[in-house]
């Protein structure tokens, strides 16, 4: 009945693991097309964190002002995030997905043609007006056509892609602005977008599990329940925390790490996010063991490691900073992982609008993690931005050692 297998096949690689015949995990081209999406919604929407000091001396501009180009973007994102789960649960899965990551490339193009930082904030949010109708929709697809032993592997190899895809993003951009200009960046990006969309297009097939809602205020009314549910409220809470760190961490780093006595350049700051590849590794690990940790511990365990990394970034030596920007990123591609299953496990109906509420605050916490630590900046420099990051990660740990006690046990009684 058991079996270990290391073999390639016209369908798929099988992983080496020993799990039942029948309970095979494999990565098809559906597995495949939802790591693509993950690939393809992060490559831009962070690709210009390595750019800002690079901006702040083309523009002329403040830090503050510069780091508009990360904020409009997750600011659009949180706007649209659960009307792209409304139109989803009505339209279908794929047929919002695909249209998606083609606007994404069309975007990432027409910011190539900004005249001015005016221009390239703009439409950096009409960008992030589209994202979520990839990542949203996708992790509610995942929890629709999976079946629930092979979720967490399925959810592991999307954010896989959304780690790649932010890394990716981030140093292609580097490297080609400082070669050919930060236009020639985002055509890259545009033209990489628009050629993964058709892969998608041709591999993710159509939703087999989808159940189709009579229309759009059906969708909505069912958003309305969600937000009375306060299990989802306490996995809201928690992702608003991560990626207000994340993003805190990655964007004010930049400024830090520009200045003496580091003085790194575009490209090298582009060479820094090589750090998210290790989220490549943690991240498919915890989706196929997760399973066996209570999601409270992982998630305490996951942000208290974020808090020490960030922590670490204080310490003079660059390879400490590299060390500790390093457990940062990897704790809060955990507590994705943990928070995204957990979502398909309590919405129980209309799963794509459940998951536009949580990213909608998600990406609150990403916007106000891109604001609120440059005007800190002014007053304490970066220590005073690892202070309030730290204040948030603890706090958040704090609130998962309550909160998801209960979750966990309304969970399991279902």
């Amino acid at each position: 009945m058991w079996k270990r297998t290391f073999t390639t096949t016209a369908q798929g690689f099988r992983f080496p693991c020993k799990v039942a015949e029948d309970e095979m995990i494999k990565m098809d081209r559906k597995t495949w097309a939802v790591g693509m999406t993950g690939f393809c919604a992060f490559l831009a929407l962070y690709a210009t964190q390595p750019l800002l000091p690079l901006f702040q001396r083309i523009f002329q501009a403040s830090k503050l002002g510069v780091s508009l180009t990360v904020s409009a973007p997750t600011m659009a994102v949180a706007l649209v995030a659960p009307w792209s789960g409304v139109i989803a649960d009505v339209l279908g899965r794929k047929r919002v997905i695909v249209p998606a990551v083609f606007m994404l490339g069309l975007t990432n193009l027409l910011t190539a043609t900004s005249m001015g930082l005016p221009s390239l904030v703009a439409w950096r949010f009409v960008q992030g007006l589209f994202t979520p109708a990839v990542f949203a929709v996708t992790v509610a697809y995942i929890a629709e056509e999976w079946p629930a032993e092979q979720v967490g592997f399925a959810t592991s190899v999307y954010v896989t892609g959304t780690v790649l895809g932010g890394f990716s993003g981030r140093f292609l951009s580097s490297l080609i602005a400082s070669a050919l200009g930060w236009r020639w960046a985002f055509v890259a990006l545009g033209v990489l977008d628009v050629g993964l969309g058709a892969a998608v297009a041709t591999w993710m097939p159509l939703a087999k599990r989808f159940a189709r809602r009579d229309g759009y205020l059906q969708s909505a009314h069912a958003m309305l329940e969600y937000l009375a549910n306060p299990d989802l409220w306490a996995i809201f809470a928690v992702g608003f925390c991560i990626l207000f760190s994340l993003v805190g961490t990655f964007t004010y780093v930049t400024f830090h790490l520009a200045a003496a006595p580091y003085s790194l350049g575009t490209s090298t700051l582009g060479s820094i996010f090589f750090v998210y590849l290790i989220g490549a590794v943690i991240t498919p690990l915890v989706g196929r063991w997760g399973g066996r940790i209570k999601g409270r511990v992982t998630l305490a365990l996951a942000l208290a490691t974020s808090a020490l990394g960030v922590l670490l970034t204080l310490a003079a030596p660059l390879w400490i900073v590299v060390v500790g920007i390093t457990l940062c990123a990897s704790g809060v591609f955990v507590c994705q992982i943990v928070t995204n299953r957990a979502v398909g496990r309590v919405a129980k109906g209309s799963r794509a609008a459940a998951v536009g509420l949580y990213v909608t605050f998600y990406y609150v916490g990403g916007f106000v993690g891109s604001v609120v630590p440059g005007l800190l900046w002014t007053w304490g420099g970066w220590p005073a931005c690892v202070a309030l990051i730290v204040s948030v990660l603890v706090t958040a740990s704090s609130y998962v050692a309550l909160a998801w006690r209960d979750l966990e046990r309304t969970s399991a009684s279902r």
